[in-house]
């Protein structure tokens, strides 16, 4: 350790950048787009700092363009877990053992990389692989993965300070190991710095890991685990294996040194996890650390006193960005019948269908494709169930084509059964479902909200009346772990918002925060007795 109590000051969040006409951010951007899509580049598995080629691969092509491939991948299978399982346990030695202080360096110099000489790379690859547009992978694939990295070491720090009373003769401190075994992180196609974020923070805290990316996500997750060789993180402390899940997890999951799965993902897969685990509990060598943050069908319920354009910027913002595919998205909202019975009904229409959508190389575009072929049927079925149903009208977009890419029109469903379909089931996809009720069955509708839904991910409030604030903040306690007061429920800010949610929607570890970098440590106790007793009789023993 070194000779020092090292001191790291609280970071600020990274600026998001404009990206206006002239600058030099944007044109930089630009030619990176052009470089990243005229060549199709072979990805390796990197295990133990060692590019591995199977054979077996998938293609990485451009959602919004799928006649276009700008990538192929290599597939891990058994004999590459096992590799990657072994060179995670020689290096854990050594990394675990690695001072603090220098583990904080490696991510701070990625973080120092991504915010300059690697913003516009990552913002390519991000734009290209997710589709999606030049504000919403800047705030992801540059700001929010910088904005882990630096919070995340600083964290790390106030958690190695953070140590017990000594009431003399004993000195006593926590050591805040890192867990016994390897992590396994599971990474998601929708954020990038979600997909930095999981396997960086275990291994930012001396773990090592084991990265399954999604695999319709496995371009930019690449370009992320290039930075993390660039920054220094050395070979074998992260483990790249993109796979099928399905191939890969079981193997993983039932080895005795699991010590810990780090996922964001599907809620289904989520529970098969946690199932494999516990039936295999006698097997390992310790408890699993679960740390997962799932689905979410979240909320918008408005009061009469809500400010109107307030309200529907919200609902367009947190329904239609980046296609409605964010865990966080608003999916469901409550309107009260006076509101439907206005001119917002209409303005709300209007907007809706103006809005413009194509490649996220026009940077003019709102909203671009959704990520695959699977995704967009899934989607489309929703959106035809409800065309169907006499319980529901379609009121805005309804259309979609997958003749050049996955588009899929910003949609809106008006329902007369609360507990409808798309009320109450992830679609994740740019699809709303609004429900009407009387002006004065606000706290009914609270109630009818808190209740509809099995999960409890974000959710948000619009009202100007503070009573109909502080009744639905009561009302909503387990509704969301992340509340937004006159604010869309997606956007959270590391380092503002820590972000996560319960019931369905995960173990609301809040990623962003102290909570789930304390997860991957097992703090051990060390009492040292400073003039220990040279008798065992006590006083009381003793009699006059």
């Amino acid at each position: 350790m070194g000779n020092g109590i090292f001191k790291l000051e609280k970071p600020k969040n990274e600026p998001v950048l404009s990206y206006a006409p002239g600058s030099k951010e944007k044109k930089e951007l630009k030619e990176k787009l052009k470089v990243l899509k005229s060549q199709v580049i072979d990805i390796p598995l990197i295990i133990g700092g060692k590019e591995i080629r199977t054979g077996d691969t998938g293609d990485c092509i451009i959602p919004h363009e799928h006649g276009t491939k700008i990538g192929v991948y290599h597939k891990a299978g058994e004999k590459e877990v096992e590799m990657a399982i072994e060179a995670a346990k020689k290096t854990y030695k050594e990394w675990s053992q690695i001072p603090w202080e220098h583990r904080a360096s490696i991510f701070m110099r990625a973080a120092e990389l991504l915010s300059t000489s690697w913003r516009s790379t990552l913002n390519a690859a991000c734009m290209h692989c997710q589709s999606k547009t030049v504000f919403q992978a800047e705030i992801d694939s540059a700001c929010e993965l910088i904005d882990f990295f630096r919070f995340n070491t600083y964290y790390m720090r106030k958690i190695y300070e953070d140590q017990p009373d000594s009431v003399m003769p004993a000195y006593n401190r926590v050591e805040y190991r890192p867990l016994e075994g390897f992590v396994f992180a599971v990474t998601p196609f929708n954020f990038a710095s979600i997909a930095g974020n999981l396997p960086s923070s275990p291994a930012m805290m001396g773990n090592v890991v084991l990265w399954k990316p999604a695999s319709s996500a496995v371009y930019t997750a690449y370009w992320i685990m290039k930075l993390f060789q660039e920054a220094g993180l050395p070979d074998g402390v992260i483990n790249f294996i993109p796979g099928s899940g399905s191939k890969l997890g079981d193997m993983i999951l039932r080895h005795p040194e699991l010590a810990g799965i780090h996922f964001t993902g599907s809620t289904n897969t989520f529970q098969t996890m946690w199932r494999v685990v516990g039936e295999n509990i006698k097997n390992y060598k310790s408890y699993p650390r679960i740390v997962g943050e799932t689905g979410g069908k979240d909320f918008i319920v408005v009061h009469p006193s809500a400010n109107r354009k307030a309200t529907l910027t919200a609902i367009i913002r947190g329904a239609f960005e980046y296609q409605g595919q964010k865990c966080s998205a608003a999916s469901r909202v409550y309107l009260p019948e006076s509101w439907w019975n206005s001119p917002f009904k209409d303005e709300l229409v209007q907007e809706t269908e103006n809005i413009k959508m194509g490649s996220p190389e026009d940077f003019t575009n709102f909203m671009t494709a959704v990520i695959d072929k699977p995704a967009f049927d899934s989607i489309v079925s929703y959106i035809e169930y409800a065309k169907s149903s006499s319980e529901a009208e379609v009121v805005a977009g309804g259309e979609y084509d997958d003749s050049k890419g996955y588009f899929i029109r910003p949609t809106i469903i008006l329902t007369t059964n609360p507990k409808f379909k798309t009320m109450v089931e992830e679609i994740f996809g740019p699809v709303v479902t609004i429900y009407v009720y009387k002006d004065n069955e606000y706290e009914q509708v609270l109630n009818l909200c808190n209740e509809t839904s099995p999960y409890g991910l974000t959710g948000s409030i619009f009202a100007l009346d503070r009573k109909a604030i502080i009744l639905a903040e009561k009302i909503l306690t387990h509704a969301a772990g992340n509340f937004y007061i006159n604010d869309k429920p997606t956007g959270a800010v590391v380092g503002q918002q820590p972000f996560g949610g319960t019931r369905a929607s995960g173990t609301n570890d809040k990623a962003g925060s102290y909570l789930n970098l304390i997860r991957w440590t097992s703090p051990r106790a060390i009492k040292e007795n400073l003039n220990p007793p040279e008798d065992y009789r006590y006083p009381f023993m003793k009699e006059a």
